[in-house]
């Protein structure tokens, strides 16, 4: 096998030119391949973290049927005590989640004192809600303090209303039982609308929800969970499954607990990016093999006297294919390796060079562009599996000729 390698190393280093050419197309697709992974990886990013840093968190647990009744914002499927004690130890002994705050949801009716309209509300502790939302303050637009006695108003809402920083607002609300209550509540920011699921909510003290929905004991609608780490989502829901399996007095499950996957729509645009990521690798590595290909079968016909030589030596058609074989994989190895290189040099220039893009309403975000580890043994064990799987043809093409035509050849 030894000799084998060396023959064709011998062969590729002879039709340098030839070796050179295949080597660059191999290279340039890894290129492409991986800079547009890390690219596009660097905008999913920035979108999963809109949703989950912003209003979703990575996982909510809520009473069973909530999540399918939450248009109505429903008060009598709130947490009681006991249920939240019981989902606390369960967070508490997970090594996945590393905080999480609590959440009263309701609708009310936003006055101004002139005009009055609908708003929904988001009732939360605002050192707990800040930690398990990190870039939620960074949607507050003249914010300096969130405290007892004051909202933050959605900004449709308040364009709408002429609603500004410092005003006084009046919110009315029914509790579950019915009973109406009011209460004044001053303007302490404006948020900035967001697509998606708690995109036009505004924000209140859980304290003042109590106050309002005259809430006495303990009661929350939804606990939000943040993760150490995202990418353990799954595992995560595994660990946590006792919340999902715990029963109710009728023997039905009295929890539920969702990801931020199955709750925001924007998980589709995700999938979407991971289906054209995959496309464009297809593509891609496509050009790779084609390639790869065309230069393998050019190298049989210009090297048919070549082969009908040592065919005639008696060198067997197994050993023929073999040093075929090992020139592919020897191009696919080199193209991958140079290809990886290139690509983690072009990702620190961009890097470097601290490039901004706008997307929406946001402007001067930063490109960050990431390729893991993984990305890059994958793409490259993809690029040589095709390096030697484009081989095969031509070098059983290869195996197959007569030497004594082969050596006719002129």
């Amino acid at each position: 096998m030894n000799n084998i390698f060396k023959i064709s190393y011998r062969n590729l280093k002879r039709n340098n030119r030839r070796t050179l050419l295949t080597t660059s197309l191999i290279t340039l697709g890894v290129v492409f391949v991986l800079v547009y992974t890390a690219l596009a990886g660097s905008f999913k990013n920035y979108m999963i973290s809109q949703i989950t840093d912003t209003a979703m968190g990575h996982l909510q647990i809520h009473k069973k049927g909530y999540v399918a009744s939450v248009e109505n914002l429903p008060l009598d499927k709130n947490l009681n005590e006991k249920a939240i004690k019981f989902i606390e130890e369960q967070l508490q002994e997970s090594k996945y989640v590393e905080s999480y705050s609590f959440r009263i949801k309701f609708g009310a009716m936003f006055s101004n004192f002139a005009e009055t309209t609908n708003i929904r509300l988001n009732a939360i502790a605002p050192k707990s809600e800040f930690t398990v939302l990190p870039s939620l303050k960074d949607r507050f637009q003249d914010f300096t303090r969130f405290e007892k006695g004051s909202i933050i108003v959605p900004e449709i809402l308040a364009k709408g209303m002429k609603v500004k920083k410092d005003d006084t607002v009046v919110l009315v609300a029914n509790n579950k039982s019915g009973s109406v209550n009011g209460i004044n509540l001053k303007v302490a920011g404006i948020v900035e609308t967001i697509s998606g699921p708690g995109g036009r909510d505004g924000y209140i003290h859980i304290e003042d929800a109590k106050k309002i929905l005259r809430i006495k004991d303990v009661e929350v609608s939804e606990i939000v969970v943040r993760l150490k780490d995202n990418s353990m989502l799954e595992k995560a829901m595994t660990e946590l499954s006792p919340i999902t399996q715990k029963l109710n007095k009728k023997g039905k499950p009295a929890f539920e607990l969702h990801s931020w996957k199955k709750l925001s729509p924007f998980y589709n645009i995700v999938k979407m990016l991971d289906v054209m990521n995959m496309a464009i690798k297809v593509i891609l590595i496509s050009i790779v093999l084609i390639s790869i290909l065309n230069v393998m079968i050019m190298s049989v016909y210009e090297r048919v006297k070549e082969i009908g030589t040592i065919a005639a030596m008696g060198t067997p058609p197994s050993t023929i294919i073999k040093l075929f074989l090992a020139e592919g994989l020897m191009l696919g190895i080199l193209g991958a390796i140079l290809g990886s290189a290139v690509s983690f040099g072009i990702i620190q220039m961009i890097d470097l060079m601290e490039i901004t893009y706008s997307f929406g309403r946001e402007s001067d975000l930063l490109l960050e562009p990431i390729l893991q580890l993984k990305d890059v043994v994958l793409i490259d064990i993809i690029v040589i599996l095709i390096s030697l799987i484009a081989s095969i043809s031509p070098a059983i093409k290869a195996s197959r000729l007569d030497p004594v035509e082969a050596l006719r050849t002129n």
